[in-house]
């Protein structure tokens, strides 16, 4: 194991921040644009970008009235510093995400270290950062990665006016409490009420669990909700002049209380679906989970451990009970349970934790095996097969050797095994998605468009692409902001204007007739097949270019 004196003070958050970084770089660096939701996040941004307003949030035309603006305006200042509106590079609009990744793998890692010394803090910090989960949201260009870190930082730190409480020591200083409210104020600004929700569960169980409320007055409410105010107020009053309020009807109305009474959007499940979904999304260290709930268990009475399992029960269980239910909802609450999964190597582990945790181990490479197979067989090609086998072999081996370990009582030979593994897993995992061509059909079609000399954002065609039975935000992001979606008709009507149109399978007998009605032949440039994962569907894009002079009209 690593020597103490090079994880003591800030050393020890800096590792696990770099173990962050590790993990999440090559989703950054590899994966096209997502659909929807990171490509909707990024075109609101960019769009922002090219009209210089930063109050207002739209896709093209529409309002996106979901969620608060701060995600957009660190995406922002990053396209603005390393990149250009016009590139439609997707790689700077995730920075935001990667560095949230890795302050919450730091925060997680000072609050653990604080509680329980260095070297439980690093491997906190270290499960978190190299989780599939957080390591998946850190290359994902919206909110969920500067959630985690906001949350994680806000819980680090009132975990420490709680341990003081109980301990009967000083309480902390104004420092403490201006970065809690500052963590609760830059929440609000990412994802509206949900560091509200987490923070303020934590506080009822431990008031009802103790019996005790006092010592909550001396976290700072009065200038903490004030400094909040001023960071949110300002724009919380623009956008509500600008939209005339509707902001808040469709973010409320449309938005979270629908998440709240049933499956919105589709996404429904029953209680118990995080619970199933644990042993892959806290992959790698999934091992420790039966010790860290025995842990938390038998040392429930210690000040650190209540507060990690008042952090996590409440949390996990509202999210639990909601009817809407997403795979990345429960990432606020990782740092409880990395902070228990981590004190647990501290002492011997039971036979049953060891051999549960052994099974658990498996079942999770066993699932990412599943994955890979399906992916691999469904979309990939004899290119992928070296990524398909490497993630495989690399996810059954660490398994089988950790396990080994850890049945062999050689716990940290396990961890240590488990988060090796498990990094390079995740990166040959990334690798195999990026070379899976039929799921990335909007980067193939932009790139056919431009290599046929048609990209509208190049200036070498004149106006913007049509886009028919096709409309993914995607390819809106990568086309531009004038990107027109519409049906085979408006494609023909594009063609017959002199754009560029693209016309999907399911469109193509209207575009036909209605290029014979208006008498043009148009002029096919390139087709581009895929799968669009959004909706199941096979995909057959031909690209039509403007029609030439020698082109039959």
């Amino acid at each position: 194991m690593i020597d103490d004196r090079w994880i003591e003070g800030w050393r020890g958050p800096l590792l696990a921040a770099l173990i962050a970084l590790i993990a999440g770089l090559p989703t950054v660096l590899t994966l096209g644009p997502l659909d929807r939701d990171e490509s909707r996040f990024a075109q609101a941004t960019a769009q922002m970008l090219e009209t210089g307003d930063f109050v207002d949030i739209r896709f093209q035309e529409q309002p996106r009235h979901k969620k608060p603006v701060g995600i957009h305006w660190l995406q922002a200042g990053a396209v603005s510093v390393l990149s250009d509106v016009e590139n439609r590079d997707i790689r700077p609009y995730r920075i935001p995400s990667l560095l949230g990744a890795m302050l919450a793998a730091a925060a997680c890692a000072w609050g653990a270290g604080l509680a329980w010394g260095a070297r439980t803090g690093v491997l906190a910090g270290a499960f978190l950062g190299a989780s599939f989960l957080l390591s998946s949201e850190a290359g994902i260009a919206k909110t969920d990665a500067m959630l985690c870190a906001t949350i994680t930082v806000a819980m680090a730190v009132l975990s420490r006016f709680y341990i003081a409480h109980r301990e009967s020591a000083p309480v902390p200083t104004r420092r403490y409490k201006l970065a809690l409210w500052g963590a609760v104020a830059i929440g609000v600004l990412i994802k509206g009420p949900i560091i509200l929700m987490v923070v303020g569960l934590t506080l009822v169980a431990l008031g009802v669990w103790d019996r005790q409320w006092r010592w909550m007055k001396d976290i700072g409410w009065g200038w903490g909700l004030v400094l909040t105010a001023l960071a949110v107020g300002p724009w919380a009053m623009a956008v509500t002049v600008r939209t005339d309020g509707a902001f808040w009807g469709t973010a409320l109305g449309g938005d979270l209380f629908p998440k709240l009474v049933g499956g919105h959007e589709r996404h429904g499940g029953l209680p118990g679906y995080y619970l199933l979904l644990s042993p892959l999304l806290l992959y790698p260290a999934t091992l420790l989970l039966p010790a860290a709930a025995i842990t938390g268990w038998t040392r429930r009475a210690e000040p650190a451990v209540r507060f990690a399992l008042c952090w996590l029960i409440p949390t996990w269980l509202a999210f639990e009970l909601f009817p809407t239910k997403l795979w990345h909802y429960t990432l606020p609450t990782f740092g409880a349970i990395c902070w228990l999964m981590a004190l647990s190597v501290s002492q011997p582990l039971t036979l049953w934790g060891r051999r549960i945790g052994a099974g658990l181990m498996i079942f999770g490479a066993l699932l990412i095996t599943l994955l890979v197979g399906y992916g691999f067989s469904e979309f990939g090609g004899q290119a992928d097969q070296i990524w398909a086998a490497l993630t495989i072999g690399l996810a059954l081996i660490g398994a089988g050797i950790a396990a080994f370990f850890l049945l062999g009582r050689e716990t940290d030979a396990a961890v240590a095994t488990a988060l090796g593994f498990g990094l390079l897993t995740h990166m040959t995992f990334v690798f195999l998605l990026g070379g899976l061509g039929d799921l990335w059909t909007a980067p193939r079609l932009t790139q056919a468009i431009h290599e046929a000399g048609l990209h509208p954002m190049e200036g070498r065609a004149p106006g913007a692409v049509t886009l028919a039975g096709y409309s993914e935000p995607s390819a809106v992001f990568l086309l531009g902001t004038d990107t027109r979606l519409g049906d085979g008709a408006d494609a023909a009507r594009a063609v017959a204007a002199g754009r560029v149109a693209v016309v999907d399978q399911s469109q193509q007998a209207e575009f036909d007739a209605a290029a014979s009605a208006l008498s043009i032949t148009p002029r096919p440039v390139t087709v581009v097949e895929g799968f669009n994962y959004s909706n199941g569907d096979p995909l057959h894009l031909s690209v039509y270019g403007p029609l030439s002079e020698e082109t039959p009209r």
